[in-house]
């Protein structure tokens, strides 16, 4: 008997638009994910509005980033791709995991911290609420592995705490879940300060690279990119901003840092930074392409997310049943 393929879970936000480190860093990973497991991928957009957003730009960024998935080559045949809000079990099942969370947990996430400190009181209740939400995501589905960054480790290891307490005061509901970190896992910094991660949320335009930007801005934005005075391509941490592009490069071609240093021996940042933009163009260029189909066929986008839906809806109520059985709800 064939073995039971182990469960994935992730999602982006529709909160702007999508850059090279959302693609190197999350999107073309899952790519290489969906042989080997059963894969849910979702755009979040519940999670977007927990900062206003502008209903048309939610709406257009919602369909762009599906369409993304589905033209950077995850195949909706093989994954559940859905939109969150398409589901309702995420946000009733997000209030039952938070009547059994607490505020002292809720308040220690650094991400809450570091916002709070800039918007005091007017930070808005969802930003609080943000991992519990998470939590449901992730839990409804019973996935066996979350692929995170480290700036949502925290996020998950809250919902394994959520996870792990409704178990332990209803009795076995969920799979606690594991974070998956990606053998090539490549974390894109950002273009003009490459101690920070890239960002769609930079107000600097040129410290990103949007999926969508065409080939003359990709080759602008990397001419300007910050390098420093050493002149040679080198992979250390003392040359933050070529170390950088060598691992945009990496991604992108599956060289090793080092063939990539050895590849650049005796010549110029000019020629080097030239290469990584011809890359990005090249990587980039059939996305984009697909991504514009699929935007013009608005008929065929909307299947696949209704299809996605009913495949989400269903393995998410089984889970909300469970949850509702367990508290004392009366069925409906």
């Amino acid at each position: 008997m064939e073995d039971k393929k182990k469960i994935i879970f992730s999602g982006i936000k529709p909160s702007g638009d999508l850059t090279l480190g959302n693609y190197l860093g999350a999107i073309k990973n899952w790519t290489k994910l969906q042989e080997e497991y059963d894969c849910y991928f979702c755009v979040v957009d519940l999670h977007a509005i927990t900062v206003k957003q502008l209903p048309a730009d939610l709406r257009r960024r919602t369909l762009e980033v599906l369409a993304i998935y589905i033209a950077s080559g995850i195949n909706p045949e093989e994954n559940t791709l859905f939109i969150q809000s398409h589901v309702p079990a995420h946000s009733e099942a997000s209030w039952l995991l938070t009547c059994n969370s607490y505020m002292g947990e809720l308040s220690r996430m650094t991400q809450y911290k570091d916002k709070s400190k800039k918007m005091g009181d007017s930070i808005g209740a969802g930003l609080f609420n943000y991992p519990v939400l998470m939590a449901a995501d992730i839990l409804l589905y019973n996935a066996d592995l979350v692929p995170v960054g480290k700036d949502q480790m925290q996020h998950l290891e809250l919902a394994r705490d959520i996870g792990t307490r409704f178990n332990n005061s209803y009795s076995k509901t969920f799979t606690i879940p594991e974070g998956y970190v990606p053998k090539e896992g490549a974390k894109i910094m950002d273009l003009q300060d490459p101690s920070k991660k890239m960002s769609k949320s930079d107000a600097n335009p040129n410290g990103f690279i949007l999926i969508m930007d065409e080939p003359n801005v990709i080759r602008k934005k990397i001419s300007r990119a910050v390098t420093d005075s050493i002149g040679i391509v080198n992979y250390t941490d003392e040359q933050p901003g070529v170390k950088n592009l060598i691992n945009i490069l990496c991604a992108i071609k599956g060289y090793t840092p080092d063939e990539v240093v050895k590849m650049y021996d005796g010549k110029g940042y000019a020629e080097f930074k030239n290469d990584v933009a011809e890359a990005i163009v090249e990587e980039l260029a059939p996305v984009q392409e697909k991504v514009k189909a699929l935007l013009g066929d608005k008929k065929a986008l909307e299947e696949i997310y209704k299809k996605g839906a009913e495949k989400a809806n269903y393995a998410a109520m089984k889970t909300l049943r469970k949850m509702q059985k367990k508290i004392g709800l009366i069925p409906r």
